[in-house]
């Protein structure tokens, strides 16, 4: 299902129509801990030409490793640390190794919210909207997607974003012809399980995920609501599950699992409240939504 309801100029701030700059390469074990501190001592790392041996990666997963880090937002396209990157995995970071899955789920978010540099990523996780599909699902609707930019995109990136995006999520067996799939062990956001494999097809998981906190579900609620529902001082629970962009979407919650999250919070943030008025449930904004996110986060990584 294609969303063509917002207009263009909104689209464009949410995504940067880039395909397949990831090198074939999903993100690998310690590949965002390697980037962000080889970037922190020297920022044009990733332009040298001994940095596959400062890496100790190939050439082109040099490249890989620079994309990731840019797209996750823990770096800005001059190879600094941003904000979010310092928070989490600098050296008195949030979680500095990633040892905590809350912070793959954080990422997930950061990689998915505006300005997404990872288009199929985006596509796939908020505008399309089938629960069970294959990967020629995607790729027509990825195709649909594309005419909305006025850009051409040749299908072999498609094939190349899709492959990884598959390799990324989906959570399998890991077992092929008794043999593992390197691929899939070697990824991290596997742990996330939100994509399940049976074989030709595939589903969204929906609902409880045992590894996301109540605490990023909450923070990334109100960071979504800070630029999304600006004029507002509450946003409905409709609008935090359904729509583009959406904390919703991108974890694929349920009512019951959102609302459930928010409760949890509050009792510890009372400036953060649910309200059910005449049957419609709508979460009570704070003044500066997105500070307190930051708060909820401090709060969880630091208790």
């Amino acid at each position: 299902m294609i969303q063509t309801t917002q207009n263009s100029k909104k689209q464009e701030n949410l995504v940067n129509p880039v395909f397949a700059n990831h090198e074939t390469f999903h993100p690998r074990f310690g590949w965002l801990k390697k980037g962000f501190d080889a970037a922190q001592k020297d920022p044009s790392i990733f332009l040298q030409d001994d940095a596959p041996v400062r890496l100790g990666v190939g050439k082109n997963m040099v490249r890989a490793i620079r994309y990731w880090c840019s797209a996750f937002k823990i770096l800005d396209k001059n190879s600094l640390p941003t904000t979010f990157g310092e928070k989490l995995l600098g050296n008195n970071g949030w979680d500095s190794y990633l040892e905590d899955p809350a912070s793959l789920w954080l990422l997930h978010w950061n990689l998915l919210k505006p300005t997404c540099e990872a288009a199929a990523w985006y596509y796939i996780f908020n505008v399309f909207r089938d629960l069970d599909f294959t990967k020629e699902d995607i790729l027509a609707g990825l195709k649909d997607y594309i005419k909305s930019f006025n850009k051409t995109i040749a299908d072999s990136s498609f094939i190349k974003d899709v492959n990884c995006i598959l390799r990324m999520y989906s959570a399998q067996d890991f077992i092929r012809d008794n043999t593992p799939i390197e691929d899939s062990i070697d990824c991290p956001f596997n742990e996330l399980g939100l994509i399940r494999n049976f074989g030709k097809s595939y589903q969204f998981k929906i609902g409880s995920k045992s590894n996301l906190p109540a605490s990023i579900i909450v923070a990334t609620c109100l960071e979504y609501a800070s630029w999304a529902n600006q004029d507002s001082n509450t946003i409905t629970i409709r609008k935090l599950l359904y729509d583009e962009g959406s904390p919703g979407m991108v974890f694929k919650l349920t009512e019951n699992i959102l609302c459930a999250a928010i409760e949890t919070v509050a009792k510890e943030f009372n400036t953060i409240v649910l309200e059910d008025t005449a049957g419609l449930i709508q979460l009570s904004l704070p003044n500066e939504p997105d500070v307190v996110a930051g708060e909820i986060l401090d709060n969880y990584y630091n208790s």
